[in-house]
């Protein structure tokens, strides 16, 4: 393959990527509305299902945001009755982030639907291409990563 062409298949891999990302954003919100939900606040409800408890700063470090984007998500999640803020024992200026029983319902709600959503986009690839195109992402995210100099590249919002 030339150079040339080498280009042309880059320059069109960035933009099925981007392309491939915005439109499962915006069915994924499409799914969710009517269960009164974001994706970006599902995101974080998941997240938090798998480790509840996280101090909030742990939480926006692991999701990758900046804490002020967290922040405001999590005090949608807290208005809505999703989560609650409470101190940590050893130091009260830490806050955890706990899932209510409303929450814990949601997400039970909204695992199916998940699941019924990553299986009608995965429709008509195999197991190995989704992993080969999984190990190639994740390759091209860690070299970015490498690029970025340990510089945050997430400080805009979520939604």
């Amino acid at each position: 393959m030339s150079s040339k062409d080498t280009r042309a298949w880059v320059l069109r891999l960035g933009y099925l990527i981007h392309d491939v990302s915005r439109l499962r954003r915006v069915m994924f919100d499409r799914e969710l509305s009517p269960l009164d939900i974001t994706r970006s606040q599902w995101w974080v409800l998941a997240f938090i299902s798998r480790n509840n408890g996280l101090p909030q700063t742990q939480l926006a470090n692991e999701l990758e945001v900046g804490k002020v984007a967290l922040g405001s998500l999590v005090d949608r999640l807290q208005s809505a009755g999703f989560v609650t803020r409470e101190p940590d024992p050893s130091d009260r200026r830490v806050k955890r982030i706990f899932l209510t029983k409303k929450a814990l319902k949601l997400v039970e709600d909204i695992r199916p639907v998940a699941d019924a959503f990553n299986e009608q986009i995965r429709e008509g690839i195999s197991d190995r291409e989704l992993e080969i195109t999984s190990q190639t992402l994740f390759h091209m995210k860690q070299n970015l990563l490498k690029l970025s100099n340990g510089s945050h590249l997430n400080d805009s919002g979520a939604d």
